[in-house]
C-alpha cells in the first residue's frame, strides 16, 4: 500500500503518508483518505517523505482536496518533501495555497 491515513491521537490532525509514486494511480485512494472529515476542522498533514515522484494529477489531486474540504479543515500542510518534490511545488506556486514544512 502506497498510501497511509491516520488521525492523531487528540483528532486535531489527519496525517496522510504517500511512499512511492503519486500520480493519478492514488486518486481513488487519496480521495476516501479525507472523505470522512467531518466539522471538527482538523489541520490535514501529507507527509511526503517517502515520495519519490510526483506529477501534474498528483498536483490536481492536492488542488482538488482542498476546494473540497473548504472550511472544514484548520489547514493544509504539505510536510517532509524531497528537493526535487519541493521544486515542483515552489516551481507551481503551491506555496501560496498550502503550508509548505
Amino acid at each position: 500500500m502506497s498510501l497511509h491515513r491516520q488521525f492523531s491521537n487528540d483528532g486535531k490532525q489527519l496525517i496522510i503518508t504517500i511512499k512511492g509514486k503519486f500520480d493519478f494511480s492514488l486518486v481513488q485512494e487519496f480521495r476516501q483518505a479525507y472523505a470522512e472529515i467531518n466539522e471538527q476542522q482538523p489541520t490535514v498533514v501529507i507527509d511526503l517523505r517517502e515520495t519519490e515522484y510526483l506529477d501534474s494529477s498528483a498536483l490536481g489531486m492536492l488542488l482538488n482536496m482542498r476546494k473540497s474540504l473548504g472550511d472544514r479543515v484548520k489547514e493544509i500542510q504539505l510536510v517532509n518533501c524531497r528537493p526535487e518534490i519541493r521544486r515542483i511545488l515552489d516551481i507551481s506556486r503551491f506555496d501560496k495555497m498550502f503550508v509548505i514544512a
